[in-house]
């Protein structure tokens, strides 16, 4: 395209860019070739200083991409009701639209959808940030206004915060199924014991320079109503525990009793208490329960009622229990962080036999991904060094055209690290098509 533009007219003799490119390439290739031992010299201390450059490079899985709008998930304690919830998610919006006029709409949901693909607890809420465009920001860029809404919140008792985007956040979930750069699960058997050692690992992140954002989903704390039989009372009325599990479980849950059919429509009958059974702990203790001579007697007589703090939800990984510490990464590269903290905990955290941590989120798809690149990437030079055997017909001028590519890659490694910017996939791809870019040019001169 650029060609049509530039050349114009066609004709069969050499063209004027060529020409004009060629008189200052020539005397550069000339003088280079009588000094080929300095060429070459040159270009291994540029290869030697491109690889120490290259251990200072970052590693990540992804660049962030600004989408333009912001998502602030919050976490609220377990025990909390609906109402509650969106009394204080209201109180937060105001703060927030209050402290920084560059949000000019909040748009949030708390707990679960109507379908069930996003499973979330009444102490969870997304909170959608709608934004003006930056150029009527009063702050410069995305970090100083995520340092403003960080000051409004911190003002707020009661909640654990963190950020991420409205497309970021999805694709999170649907690989990872958490959200945030790093989830350190850790599996065992006890929840009481898991819950414990996730306090200790986040507080071993906030300990890591470049934390950002970190905190333990929480577990426990919701308040249960705990039914406990007493056996040699239920025993002189002739009831079993499992009879009056199920005679509770018809009052709350509910059982069906029959169905009516109205045409082509069947609808189910279901027995079950009033709501006021299920709400009030004096109206369920009054609950009467039929003993075996059809007498009733209130559950109160038979069992007694606790109060119990206990879990949210039991998440599960391939059929182990786990506590998920959520942290964000800022200022450094993910697998610097995640390897620094890997060290740190492993120095502050013993786990007992049956327990086990796992480092997942966007680390595990950066160490997923350069496994299989490290694999892929020799694969396809071999196969290229086959193709190029196959051409020349000589095993030296295909390790020759190979040759080059380590020194292909000095300009791509060092503008990396001018720029600050980390090894990411997409980068990797880039340097993959860099190669064979590479290796066309290669092939092009050794056939010429």
């Amino acid at each position: 395209m650029l060609a049509s533009f530039l050349l114009k007219k066609v004709s069969h003799e050499e063209p004027w860019l060529p020409r004009k490119l060629l008189s200052a390439y020539t005397p550069v290739l000339d003088w280079a070739m009588r000094r080929q031992k300095i060429v070459g010299i040159g270009a291994v201390v540029m290869l030697a200083i491109a690889g120490l450059v290259y251990t200072q490079v970052g590693k990540t899985f992804m660049p962030t991409m600004d989408e333009g709008d912001l998502i602030v998930g919050i976490e609220k304690l377990p025990s909390i009701s609906l109402e509650q919830s969106a009394a204080l998610d209201l109180k937060i919006h105001q703060a927030i639209m209050k402290a920084i006029p560059e949000v000019t709409g909040i748009v949030a949901r708390a707990g679960s959808d109507e379908i069930g693909l996003d499973p979330m607890g009444l102490n969870q809420t997304d909170t959608y940030l709608l934004l003006k465009p930056q150029k009527e920001w009063r702050m410069k860029g995305k970090e100083a206004l995520l340092t403003e809404v960080r000051k409004v919140l911190d003002a707020l008792p009661g909640i654990s915060y963190s950020f991420t985007q409205p497309i970021e956040m999805r694709v999170s979930e649907m690989i990872i199924g958490v959200r945030g750069d790093i989830a350190v699960k850790i599996f065992g058997p006890d929840l009481d014991r898991l819950n414990q050692y996730a306090g200790e690992v986040e507080t071993v992140l906030k300990t890591v320079p470049g934390n950002q954002d970190v905190y333990t989903v929480q577990n426990d704390g919701v308040q249960y109503l705990r039914v406990v039989v007493d056996r040699l009372q239920a025993g002189r009325l002739g009831l079993s525990v499992e009879e009056i599990q199920d005679a509770l479980r018809m009052q709350v849950e509910g059982q069906q009793a029959g169905t009516v059919i109205e045409g082509n429509r069947r609808t189910p009958i279901l027995l079950r208490a009033a709501e006021s059974v299920r709400l009030s702990p004096a109206d369920f203790a009054a609950v009467r329960i039929t003993g075996k001579d059809d007498s009733t007697v209130p559950l109160a007589t038979v069992a007694k009622l606790e109060r119990a703090a206990g879990p949210v939800k039991i998440d599960r990984e391939m059929g182990s229990r786990y506590s998920v510490v959520i942290a964000n990464v800022s200022g450094r590269d993910l697998v610097g962080f995640v390897e620094e903290a890997k060290t740190a905990v492993a120095k502050k955290l013993t786990l007992p036999t049956g327990y086990r941590i796992s480092w997942g989120g966007q680390f595990e798809n950066q160490q997923r991904a350069a496994a299989r690149l490290s694999i892929v990437v020799p694969v396809a030079l071999g196969l290229i060094f086959v193709l190029l055997f196959a051409t020349f017909g000589s095993v030296r001028q295909a390790l020759l055209i190979l040759s080059i590519i380590p020194f292909a890659l000095v300009d791509g490694i060092l503008a990396l690290w001018l720029t600050g910017e980390y090894l990411s996939v997409p980068a990797s791809v880039g340097f993959i098509a860099l190669l064979g870019i590479t290796v066309l040019n290669g092939v092009v001169l050794v056939g010429y």
